[in-house]
């Protein structure tokens, strides 16, 4: 089994050939909207840490429902305004739970990716034959609710084992979030199929960004309009992705809400940029490289 550090190569982005996107395009912009489930019972993100060994836990729980319930609606509004398509990292689980969000999403061909049964669920430290049967079954279930098939994933809490490109590519993944290392996609080694990296972000990601490093509502908004700018600059030269990970029960509370649209229409005003799904991106990608 490869390990971690022997997953990719080094290689420098100004030692690279250039192959541009569709239409010339200077960007490429991904919304990922995690949509997750926490069951009751069990442990998640919380906005107070006092409460969250308890059980019940209504103060956090009840905290994170409101994405499901709320939050996701209005960032759904947002990005019908915007004309933004939506990557989708879906836990399973949410398709039994909430099957009105899939509806919603599938009438809007909404891409949905594999991101495990629950958030609650922690991929490393499993065995192979049980993370098997998680990837396994994530990818079931979402094949039931939606017809479709997944070819991207993100890992819960984006944790894995050594064997996890491996199992995900067997099964037919084309594209893995979990390194957010580069502003482009990549090929990964693993043992059977064929599995990019695609650009994900742990920083223009709403859920770090306004509860762990303490960015305002506007400040965030800010970042990610900074993002773009330097993003759009350097895409001259070398085509870029600037992916923006979102959560409903984050984001999707309306005073946030007012800075993330302004972001959007900042972004939707300049022309040469790609609003694009991952699988679009992934698909660009495997095409021009077959060229090259």
């Amino acid at each position: 089994m490869l390990t971690q550090t022997k997953r990719y190569e080094y290689s420098p982005i100004i030692d690279r050939p250039v192959v541009r996107f569709p239409n010339n395009a200077r960007i490429a912009v991904v919304v990922y909207i995690n949509i997750e489930h926490f069951p009751e019972d069990r442990p998640g993100p919380a906005i107070v840490s006092q409460t969250a060994h308890f059980k019940p836990d209504p103060l956090n729980y009840g905290w994170r429902d409101y994405g499901q319930r709320v939050g996701i609606w209005r960032l759904m509004e947002t990005l019908d305004r915007y004309g933004l398509p939506a990557s989708v990292c879906l836990n399973s689980d949410v398709c039994r739970e909430y099957p009105r969000i899939i509806e919603e999403g599938s009438k809007r061909k909404w891409e949905w990716m594999g991101h495990g049964r629950n958030n609650s669920e922690i991929v490393n430290g499993l065995s192979l034959q049980d993370e098997a049967s998680l990837i396994d079954e994530t990818l079931a279930a979402i094949v039931r609710a939606t017809g479709e098939k997944p070819k991207g994933w993100l890992s819960p809490f984006l944790t894995e084992t050594y064997a996890t490109p491996d199992l995900l590519a067997e099964r037919g993944i084309e594209y893995l979030c979990d390194y957010s290392c580069d502003d482009l996609p990549f090929e990964m080694k693993v043992e059977k199929g064929s599995l990019l990296s695609m650009p994900y972000s742990v920083e223009c990601n709403d859920l770090p960004s306004l509860l762990t490093f303490g960015s305002s509502p506007e400040e965030f908004g800010k970042n990610l309009r900074d993002q773009f700018d330097v993003l759009y600059e350097e895409g001259a030269r070398v085509p870029r992705v600037l992916p923006i990970a979102l959560h409903t029960f984050i984001v999707g509370q309306p005073f946030r809400m007012k800075h993330l649209a302004a972001a959007f229409a900042h972004i939707v005003r300049r022309d040469d940029v790609w609003l694009a799904t991952a699988g679009e991106i992934n698909k660009w990608y495997r095409q021009a490289h077959r060229r090259s």
